[in-house]
């Protein structure tokens, strides 16, 4: 999830700086993160999900950090991710 965060941080500055975002790369980077997340991999794979076992983040966990980071631009606001509760993420 903080990568996710990141790569939402990176894209706002990018875009802001350079003009590079063309209409659905944002829809398609939420995309990404949605298909990578550990409970979709997972029930791909195997056809359940086992929260126990994610690593990553799930697949709203990590859409909702990208869009975070995208929205705010702000580096500091990683750190949230290592403050907040488990079950908040």
């Amino acid at each position: 999830m903080q990568a996710d965060y990141l790569a939402g941080v990176w894209a706002h500055h990018a875009h802001k700086e350079y003009n590079i975002l063309e209409p659905g790369d944002i829809e398609s980077g939420i995309n990404a993160a949605n298909r990578i997340g550990d409970d979709t991999l997972m029930k791909e794979a195997t056809g359940r999900a086992i929260p126990e076992r994610f690593t990553h983040g799930t697949s709203e966990q990590r859409m909702r950090w990208f869009t975070k980071g995208l929205k705010s631009g702000d580096l500091e606001g990683c750190t949230q991710l290592f403050e907040v509760p488990y079950e908040d993420l």
